[in-house]
């Protein structure tokens, strides 16, 4: 492909740090698709399902808090894991208004065929332990930073 004069560099998607960030992140939900599939569930519910296994009830905002997203992108996201009846939205008795997800019994026994997602996906950015450790470690600091999340060192 031919580049373009722009009489800067700063536009060259080469320069860019946000497109390689992208286009690896597309990737790896895109193989994340098969090993999701036995489970009917997308990439973005199955963090959602991580979340509810590993900390259990919680309100859809502390939800938000710890997967980084937003009730615009959560509330059709719940939706379609309550119709699946993999969670529930309860209200307690003291305040109608704030509801908690928790999981369904569907939603628990889940968790058991989700153990193999992680061995199926083992392998699928293909860069030595060493460096997926440093890969996943600048990228955490980022995203803690961004968020404002911890001391700057």
């Amino acid at each position: 492909m031919r580049k373009t004069e722009t009489g800067s560099d700063a536009l060259l998607l080469e320069n860019q740090l946000c497109f390689p960030l992208y286009a690896c992140a597309k990737e790896v939900v895109r193989q994340y698709r098969k090993p999701l599939e036995p489970l009917g569930i997308t990439y973005t519910q199955y963090l959602v399902m991580m979340a509810l296994w590993e900390y259990g009830r919680m309100t859809e905002r502390q939800l938000g808090r710890i997967l980084h997203l937003e009730s615009s992108t959560l509330a059709p996201l719940l939706k379609r894991l309550e119709n699946q009846r993999l969670i529930d939205r309860l209200a307690p008795e003291a305040n109608k208004k704030m509801l908690f997800l928790d999981l369904t019994e569907k939603g628990r026994s889940m968790k058991r065929q989700a153990e193999a997602v992680p061995e199926a996906m083992r392998g699928c950015i293909p860069l030595e332990t060493e460096e997926m450790q440093v890969l996943k470690s600048l990228l955490c600091k980022a995203v803690e930073r961004m968020h404002g999340e911890t001391d700057r060192e």
